[in-house]
Parts: C-alpha cells; structure tokens; sequence
C-alpha cells in the first residue's frame, strides 16, 4: 500500500512538472531525480534566468515562471537568476540581427521593477534570488579566456540562429558567441540539478549541463516551454506593441486576452491557466466566446483579484457585447501647438494611444480607429482641433475624448 502511495505521489510530480514542456532531457534521469528527491526529501535546485533587457515582464514570461511557481509548490527549491551580466551581451537566440551590448546603466534601470514583478507569480520568501554579476564581475581575463576556449566556432555556429544570419549575410558579434557560454556557467556556480526555459534556449540550456559535467558535478536536467505569440500572431514582444504586460490594468488584460485567436486558446489553457485538460476540453467544445471569457478571466484573476477580473468582464460585456462606451472614459487635452490640425496618426501617438505613428498607421487602415463613432481609414487625414470634444476610440479597448483647446 505505502508503495503504491509513494509511486502515485511520484507519478503527480512528473505530471505537474511535464505540463505544457517541449523537450525534457532527459526524462529518464528526470524520474530517478524526482524519485530521490521524493525519498531523501530533499528539493531539487531548479534554475531559471531572466535577463532585464527591457522595463515590463508580459505574460510570454509568465509560463515559465508558472511552471517554478508548480515545482515551488510540489516543494521544490527555485534558484532565479537576475542576468544582469548576461544582459549586457544580449541572448542572441531567435534574433536575426546583430544585437548590441547593453550599458550597465540601462540594466540597472530595468532591474528596478523586475522581482516585484516575478513576485506576482513566485513566492519570493522561498526563492533565492542571484545576479550573476556576483561571479561574472569576479573574473579575470585569463578566465575569460578559458572559458571561451570550452567551445569551439565550428560548434557555436552550429545554431539555428547563427546559421541564418550567415546564410543572409547579416552580421554577429563576436561577443554573441560569449552568452551561451555564461548562461551555462550560471549552472555551475549555482549547481542546478534542472534549468528551465523557451524553446529557443534548448542549445544556452544544453552548454550549462556540458560545464557542470566537465567541472565534475552532475549535468542538469534540461526542459523547455513553448513561446507564446502576441496578439498579432508574431513573437510577444513589447516592442512589436503585441505584449500583454505584468503590469497591464485589469480591463487591458482582459480586453487582449480577448482578441487573441480562438485557435490559440487551448495552448493558452494549458501554458497560462490551471484549468484541468478534461474541463479545457469541455469549454472549447463549447462557444468559443465563452471560452475566451473564461481564459481571459483566469488570467487576470492571476495579475490582479478575481473581483478586479470580474469587474473588467462587465465592463468588456458593457463596451462590446451590448455595444455601450465605457462610463469613465479619460478626458485629454487637445495637443499643445496643434491649433492647425495634426495628422490622424500622430494625433493617436500624441495622444498616447499608440507607441509610434506606424503602429497607429496600422490601426487605421485596418478600421480600428473611431471618431465620434465613425471610421476613418485615411492615417494622413488632417484633424481639426474640435469646437466643444471629440471621441476617439483606438482599437478595442482604448477610448479618450478630447476636449476643445482652451
């Protein structure tokens, strides 16, 4: 009987931490880890780095760091890597061009909210928190040096990455070829026992279990989730204005999850919620606004309280389905020194609707863009400052109305 138990226990371990991977190498060790663990009681290091190269975490960080917070909770002890000497090179991986370094002074910028951030998901009193400036910062040439020569050219070009730049003549830096180098000595220093990332980290995660092997400790166990797309069906970026952001208010994240395609909502389900696969079936066999409601809904709950979630459900219902304008719509001031009219796009990045005037060049010409309840898809068309206000509906989510100059 006390067999059977400890098999079962055994057999939920492996089923919580193998939800939604891609690759795990390797699954047999995988077991006989757990199960040691399972028996002596000791948790097993599980790594993770994150590398502040821009402000805001979005919601593609956030399926790692619900896996950790799963092996957290299985009783797991999550070693997070702040990389805030790796940011200064930059992960090459997935990027089709040359990527410069990073000043430490831009990454200590971004430092500043980046752990209160991961705290909306990770229980920060049990995780050890690590800059790897701590060793890195440590180092002498000569150590530079050495570890360098733990690779060879012919092996790092090997990549997928590295391999399309040359193919279209685009450059690489020699200091690119550094970063799956130092992503693999985070592991020795910190001695994981797994490393968890994307899937376009297989090859930076892979190095970290070689070093440990040559410095004499047992290599990691190596597992990869899926990158999420953004809401435009590229790779989620904040840059590329698709993200759903930490730090998003409640009505924006429930409005973008929203948006998103019904095709992806199952590999949403299981990245991104803890809904149960027979229940996730369930729903998507059902109307798939339905469905989405409901995963838009479990994602806010988790950035924010169920009330706050529920709330930008009613508001949404409110905004869209029985086709109101929102109640408390913000009032701006008509932009200083545009008493002669401004161009429809550039009054939207005035006005902050949008990032930049491309992006809401492609809000206009996709009939995203309302004012006073009419489309306009003409991004140069010159708008006059109004006589008394003017509401402006950006997308599906974003209303201002403007007020007359003064």
């Amino acid at each position: 009987m006390e067999a059977n138990q400890s098999q079962a226990h055994l057999q939920e371990h492996l089923r919580i931490i193998r939800r939604g991977v891609v690759d795990m190498i390797e699954n047999r060790e995988l077991e006989e880890r757990v199960a040691e663990s399972i028996k002596t009681g000791k948790p097993l290091r599980v790594k993770f780095g994150m590398d502040p190269t821009s402000a805001d975490l979005h919601v593609g960080h956030a399926v790692p760091l619900r896996k950790l917070r799963a092996m957290q909770q299985l009783g797991h002890h999550i070693v997070l890597i702040v990389g805030d000497a790796t940011a200064m090179v930059g992960d090459p991986s997935g990027r089709n061009k040359l990527r410069p370094p990073l000043s430490r002074a831009a990454v200590e910028e971004n430092l500043k909210t980046y752990v209160d951030q991961a705290a909306k998901l990770l229980d920060l009193s049990k995780t050890e928190i690590r800059r790897n400036t701590e060793w890195f910062d440590q180092m002498s040439f000569e150590d530079v040096l050495k570890l360098c020569g733990r690779m060879t050219v012919a092996r790092m070009i090997e990549r997928d990455t590295f391999q399309k730049r040359i193919a279209d003549n685009e450059p690489i830096g020699i200091h690119e070829f550094l970063y799956p180098l130092m992503q693999g000595w985070d592991s020795v220093m910190v001695r994981a026992d797994l490393e968890l990332g994307g899937t376009d980290q297989l090859f930076n995660l892979l190095r970290g279990r070689d070093l440990q092997r040559e410095e004499g400790q047992r290599g990691q166990i190596c597992f990869t989730t899926p990158l999420i797309n953004g809401l435009d069906g590229r790779k989620m970026s904040k840059s590329y204005g698709n993200a759903i952001t930490f730090n998003d208010v409640p009505e924006d994240m429930y409005g973008k999850v929203m948006s998103i395609e019904d095709g992806v909502m199952r590999e949403w389900y299981t990245l991104l919620t803890d809904v149960s696969e027979r229940e996730i079936d369930e729903l998507l066999a059902g109307h798939p606004r339905e469905a989405k409601a409901r995963l838009a809904q479990e994602i806010t709950t988790q950035f924010h309280t169920r009330e706050a979630a529920l709330k930008a459900r009613e508001a949404f219902d409110r905004r869209f389905r029985d086709k109101e304008i929102p109640e408390d719509v913000p009032e701006v001031a008509w932009p200083a020194g545009a008493s002669g009219g401004v161009q429809l796009m550039a009054l939207l990045k005035d006005l902050g609707l949008c990032a930049s005037t491309s992006e809401a060049k492609r809000l206009i010409e996709g009939g995203g863009v309302r004012l006073d309840n009419e489309v306009h898809k003409d991004p140069r068309a010159m708008i006059q400052a109004p006589q008394q206000s003017l509401l402006i509906q950006a997308g599906k989510r974003k209303f201002v109305r403007v007020q007359a100059p003064s």
